[in-house]
């Protein structure tokens, strides 16, 4: 099997997270956090060394300005609600994952706050002018997808951070399709608050996340309970982060994402431009097929996601084509009905091919031979 479907999940990941995740479960699998014997207290560090090496390579004040989730969706799920009050408004990019869209509109459907769309250039970039004349006095929160998950395109999130800190709004980037790849500190983009998975550039598992706060913003938490601290107090703590990790902890999963997170630390900047070479290599070869379109603009900047549709638009059928040829991509609307209005191809949806760093050159020339097979049968 060829697996390029990276953009959904990392796999394989590096020996050293599957290791780590067996070590865990097989010698110190207590609950973290919630005892004073030998086996919690080393799960405790466990949890603690992985929550510093993500302060780290994320540029939080501290660690404990790093909260543990168990994917981008509820990392977006806290800082989002949370961040909100009736009669605010949200300033959106046109390429937001149903993950922002949806807790939204379930804020927008009762009346509580109204949402903005930014159009992007023909590049399909935002402009940071367009930014700064949405923003009104209402203007609670701004979102942006670092980088999409249909296109690949990376908007300009450092220059509208800026724009966002010139005017005090809470900026949000939703990094599911950077973290790992590009450098996604909170000052590099400029942000207030990230949200990310683990299980993708981060090489971490499934079941795995993080949300990353700058100092001072501090929203309401999701999920209220047992945070093994205060107990005493009816009341969720206020001390971070427990005041965002009520239940237990996923300990094996963060022992392996520690590992992941030790792994791209060093290979950060290699695994970009290896993805970004195979991603390129694939791309010059779709685009020669005839009766394929390949979506975004060629010359924006991109991370490695390519996305095709085939003339007739029928996307699952070459996808399901693809994946009985040993191929695995992933065809349909990926969750972004939103970009896909904006690209024209909510009927038709898109077959999606995301190199990841265990792929070759070989397997990216196989898989478009095979592309042009089919689309000549």
């Amino acid at each position: 099997m060829i697996y390029l479907d990276n953009a959904a999940t990392s796999f394989p990941k590096p020996p050293q997270v599957i290791q780590a995740m067996t070590e865990s479960l097989r010698t110190f699998g207590a609950n973290p956090g919630r005892g004073g014997h030998q086996l919690a207290l080393q799960a405790g560090r466990t949890v603690e060394k992985c929550r510093q090496a993500a302060a780290e390579l994320l540029g939080a004040a501290g660690p404990e300005r790093v909260i543990f989730t168990r994917n981008c969706t509820e990392s977006l799920n806290i800082a989002i609600p949370g961040m909100l009050n009736k009669g605010d408004e949200v300033i959106c990019s046109h390429g937001e994952h149903n993950a922002v869209m949806r807790t939204l509109e379930r804020f927008v459907s009762r009346g509580d706050i109204t949402v903005k769309l930014l159009r992007p250039d023909e590049q399909g970039l935002l402009s940071p002018d367009v930014l700064r004349r949405a923003i009104t006095p209402q203007t609670a929160l701004v979102i942006v997808c670092h980088a999409s998950n249909v296109t690949g395109v990376i908007q300009p999130v450092r220059a509208l951070g800026e724009v966002c800190r010139a005017f005090r709004v809470p900026f949000l980037v939703d990094a599911a399709q950077t973290a790992g790849v590009l450098d996604v500190s909170l000052d590099s983009l400029q942000a207030d608050m990230i949200a990310m998975p683990g299980h993708k550039g981060l090489m971490g598992p499934h079941g795995t996340g993080l949300l990353v706060l700058r100092e001072g913003i501090d929203p309401e938490p999701l999920i209220l309970g047992g945070t093994g601290s205060a107990s005493e107090s009816i009341r969720q703590p206020d001390l971070l982060p427990d005041r965002y990790e009520s239940g237990t902890l996923n300990l094996p999963g963060i022992a392996g994402l520690m590992e992941g997170i030790r792994f791209v630390a060093s290979h950060r900047e290699e695994i970009h431009r290896y993805e970004t070479a195979l991603n390129e290599r694939l791309r010059r070869q779709l685009a020669r097929i005839p009766g394929l379109r390949v979506l975004g603009h060629e010359e924006a900047p991109r991370v490695a996601i390519t996305s095709v549709v085939p003339s007739g638009g029928d996307s699952a059928a070459l996808a399901d084509a693809l994946d009985a040829t040993g191929v695995a991509v992933r065809g349909g609307l990926h969750c972004a009905p939103a970009m896909h209005s904006y690209l024209g191809t909510l009927k038709s949806g898109a077959v999606r091919f995301a190199p990841g760093p265990y792929n070759t050159e070989q397997e990216i020339d196989d898989t478009a031979a095979l592309v042009a097979r089919l689309m000549r049968s």
